[in-house]
């Protein structure tokens, strides 16, 4: 294994809400990886010797932008592609940006490929619909030298690898049902993840719930009590695995409850794999994530895990789009 204690792998996040502002903290103990650039809607920020955590987020709050942040920031109206231009050496990105419309991934991912740069980029994404529009991209993806790692939060992600390595026992795969709970302390943290799990709800979808005024959302909330229960999501977790050649996607369902008032899950987090032994036998595996381990650290670990595998492969001359159900991640000192 390649070791990176005297380099570390120099990363970005683009987008610095709640989750990239977590994904910042687990980043800050990490010995492998050195956290260099970050950009938001209105600017973005750069340094080759390392972002201070604490002095970020800080400007972001005071002021609404990374660009604010002197020396190192900068005010742009098109943070992505300026940022990825001045920020030289930047070995990965971790895509931590709410797919608001169903296609913002991909067009983001087309912008790197038109800007020429080469490396390791990596989503948190959720939708099925949305792996689609990125496989699409395979082909100038691998042109580009780009090696992209999707659906590698929690679930997606964290659970689907759990899913196919349980798979392994099995020689027929019956089901695999997916039950998520998370908690959070308010909403407004996390605003762009909330309304992408209104999407799912009945009667909304994805325009809609990105249409709602911070209003609207709050008045949705205050009739469920904070609670927002999903049923049969469309959840790429289905396609990641059909991908991966365990079952097909619609042997796989995905629901849980969000509760947007309380940092407690509401309920533990788990995946169940039911399946046929080449003995004949019909058993169940099931991975349940520990109660006490938040959405962010259960998301942002595994998808710097997935960077660093992504980075791997990238050094060993592999590009393409790859799922989490397709590679397993590397543990980050």
């Amino acid at each position: 294994m390649t070791n990176f204690t005297s380099s570390p792998m120099r990363v970005g996040i683009l987008g610095f809400g709640g989750l990239g502002q977590a994904a910042t903290a687990v980043l800050a103990p990490k010995q492998e990886m050195l956290w260099v650039a970050a950009a938001d809607q209105k600017g973005y920020a750069y340094s080759p010797t390392g972002l201070n955590r604490d002095r970020c987020i800080s400007v972001y709050r005071d002021q609404g932008s990374l660009g604010y942040l002197e020396p190192n920031g900068t005010l742009s109206s098109q943070s992505i592609e300026e940022l990825v231009k001045t920020a030289a050496g930047v070995d990965g990105y971790f895509l931590a940006l709410p797919n608001l419309p169903n296609s913002f991934m991909a067009s983001v991912a087309r912008q790197f490929i038109e800007l020429g740069w080469r490396g390791v980029l990596v989503d948190a994404i959720k939708r099925t619909s949305a792996v689609e529009l990125l496989l699409e991209l395979q082909d100038e993806l691998k042109q580009a030298g780009i090696t992209y790692m999707s659906g590698c939060g929690a679930t997606p992600g964290l659970l689907t690898a759990a899913a196919a390595l349980a798979a392994q026992s099995y020689t027929e795969i019956h089901s695999v049902n997916i039950t998520f709970g998370v908690g959070i302390a308010n909403w407004e943290a996390y605003r762009a993840t909330i309304r992408e799990d209104i999407a799912h709800l009945d009667g909304y979808d994805v325009e809609r719930a990105r249409a709602m005024s911070d209003a609207e959302v709050e008045a949705l909330l205050n009739e469920t009590n904070g609670l927002l229960k999903l049923e049969n999501m469309e959840h790429a977790d289905d396609i990641m695995l059909e991908l991966a050649g365990i079952c097909s996607r619609d042997r796989v369902t995905v629901g849980g409850i969000v509760d947007t008032r309380n940092p407690k899950k509401p309920l533990s987090t788990n995946v169940q794999i039911t399946g046929r032994t080449f003995e004949g036998k019909i058993s169940t595996h099931t991975f349940t994530l520990g109660d006490d381990t938040s959405m962010a650290a259960n998301v942002c670990g595994p998808a710097f895990g997935y960077l660093k595998a992504g980075i791997q492969l990238h050094k060993r001359g592999i590009y393409g789009l790859f799922t989490a159900a397709e590679i397993m991640p590397q543990f980050v000192r």
